[in-house]
């Protein structure tokens, strides 16, 4: 770790993520910068200043690292380099001095669960039963009659165990054939993959994002059995994939992963300031994320799939929030409505050229207590590319076309500036082509335009900095009052005679519902902040947004409409 880095990191609050926004780039369609129609590390460096703009705390990159690019680096074949077509380490030291310089965290993707079946460490295990790394990854036996050792399903369709002539044996890959699961219940392994993700802390980095994170360890060789209903949820897992069919209570979410996040957490703690957020998909993800973020002792933060669903009415994203806070103690979550592996926000929440609607599903998502995640494009209104069958490089779409057109619709480039070819993000045909729609989205088109959901983004976040009840403060629901999502924030440390409220229309018509008289608007916010508090009332326009301040002696009976 560097003097420079190290003087930087000291400046910070331990728990900086704690209410943190975090940008999420995908470097392959963020800007190219060499010409060969693939995002790169020295195109986030270029982009910097432009995310600093946008008032958000951190970074997080999509995998780097060195990879076949079956799934798009999600299948790691070298933790410790950089995959050529995206730079060199050297690139990535200048993105963290960098970003560091700007007052921005930067966190990694970090894939434990499996490895591309390319990584030295698989190459050695599946030569035979007996080399050092025989049991690095989980291998077994087929049945008597050569069958599949159980009936487990990959998440990409197909059985989850692929045969091997080298050893007579089957290895489990939960994803793709190309991605062998790891074994954690091998104390070696387990130390391995730790010394990779030291390597990258030494490197400087503030935090990781850990994919699939209840994946690490699997249970008994046991049959799943079947479901009463189709099940969907996570990645592509639709009532056309297999996967749907089971209860999955054998191969992933087992009580052997709460000893591997805690030896990872032991080791984050090492490193004063860094912090890790899980991705998990399960049944009940949100009991997972409570109780791999509760007591402080192995994830930070945790987040599901539960809001990047295609349902938004209040009452459904109300139960799902109040579910979360009535689970998670003292436990963080971290929310997101949107990310590289599900149909673009715009488009899925049918708010496709509504700017109103943007506006407010911004402000749902960054009035929440948690830390929030933003996938690029999403302060643009960037929507869901419509791609041919021909143009898809995303696996699970060309496995499961036409049924479900995989993740590339929400992969596309961002569009830079609107003239250029490609949308300025690339001067060659990009590996994902560049929707004619968005290039009106660009952001040339918006930087300079008050009104635009860019500089909403930016106005919203330069405000929510200045709320301590909005980043880190106390949550409250109350009823849905006429499609009016009503909740309340407090911050005790900070204002102890105040509460925030805040009030989202999610109707396409003006509500009007009682408050309490003693509310006032927030003169300090943006004017996308637009209802009006006046002598027990609140007015929303349609898609209305309303954040008022009201002593903590007010009537409170009124709002509970």
């Amino acid at each position: 770790m560097t003097t420079e880095t190290s003087r930087y990191l000291g400046k910070q609050g331990a728990d900086w993520w704690r209410g943190a926004v975090i940008y999420q780039i995908y470097p392959r369609s963020f800007l190219d910068t060499n010409g060969d129609g693939i995002g790169d590390l020295q195109g986030v460096i270029d982009k910097l200043d432009y995310i600093a703009s946008l008032n958000v705390d951190a970074i997080w990159l999509s995998p780097f690292f060195t990879s076949p690019m079956k799934d798009f680096g999600y299948d790691i074949s070298d933790y410790r380099d950089v995959e050529p077509m995206f730079g060199t380490l050297a690139d990535f030291d200048r993105l963290v001095e960098a970003a560091h310089a700007r007052g921005l965290k930067v966190t990694i993707d970090q894939v434990l669960s499996h490895s591309s079946d390319q990584h030295a460490w698989f190459q050695e295990s599946r030569q035979s039963r007996d080399n050092p790394k025989a049991d690095w990854y989980v291998w077994a036996d087929p049945k008597p009659d050569g069958a599949p050792p159980t009936n487990w399903q990959a998440i990409f369709g197909g059985s989850a165990w692929q045969w091997d002539t080298r050893r007579c044996q089957y290895y489990l890959h939960n994803f793709l054939v190309e991605q062998p699961d790891l074994n954690f219940q091998n104390p070696e392994l387990v130390e391995a993959i730790l010394g990779e993700v030291r390597f990258w802390l030494e490197r400087g980095v503030d935090g990781f994002r850990l994919d699939a994170v209840n994946f690490c360890t699997h249970g008994e060789l046991k049959d799943n059995p079947p479901r009463e209903e189709i099940a969907e949820g996570f990645i592509g897992v639709r009532p056309d994939n297999p996967y749907g069919y089971q209860l999955h209570i054998h191969d992933k979410t087992q009580p052997g992963n709460l000893t591997v996040l805690e030896r990872l957490r032991a080791l984050f703690d090492e490193y004063p300031s860094t912090t890790s957020v899980g991705e998990v998909g399960d049944d009940d993800s949100l009991g997972v994320m409570a109780e791999y973020t509760q007591g402080g002792k192995r994830l930070h933060m945790a987040y599901s799939f539960d809001l990047l669903g295609e349902r938004h009415d209040p009452e459904h994203l109300r139960g799902i929030l109040t579910e979360m806070e009535s689970r998670i103690e003292d436990g963080w979550p971290c929310w997101a409505l949107g990310n590289h592996d599900v149909t673009r926000l715009a488009t899925r929440w049918d708010a496709e050229g509504n700017a109103a609607a943007l506006r407010l599903y911004m402000a749902f998502l960054l009035t929440q207590r948690g830390s929030v995640c933003l996938y690029q494009g999403e302060e643009l209104g960037q929507t869901e590319a419509e791609l041919s069958f021909e143009q898809l490089v995303d696996p699970a779409g060309i496995t499961f076309w036409p049924a479900y057109k995989g993740r590339d619709g929400c992969r596309t480039p961002m569009p830079w500036k609107a003239d250029a070819p490609h949308g300025g993000f690339s001067t060659d045909t990009p590996w994902l082509p560049v929707p004619e729609a968005h290039l009106g989205l660009a952001v040339d088109q918006q930087d300079g335009d008050p009104d635009s959901l860019l500089n909403a983004y930016r106005a919203f976040l330069a405000f929510r900095r200045t709320q301590p009840a909005l980043v880190k403060g106390e949550i409250r629901y109350h009823p849905v009052h006429d499609e009016v999502l009503c909740l309340e924030r407090r911050h005790p440390s900070s204002d102890p005679g105040q509460r925030l409220l805040v009030a989202l229309n999610f109707a396409d018509e003006p509500r009007e519902l009682p408050a309490p008289r003693a509310a006032r608007a927030l003169e300090e916010a943006p004017a996308m902040v637009n209802g009006a508090w006046q002598d027990g009332t609140l007015t929303l326009p349609a898609y209305g947004i309303a954040i008022a301040r009201c002593p903590t002696d007010s009537e409170e009976a009124s709002w509970d409409v």
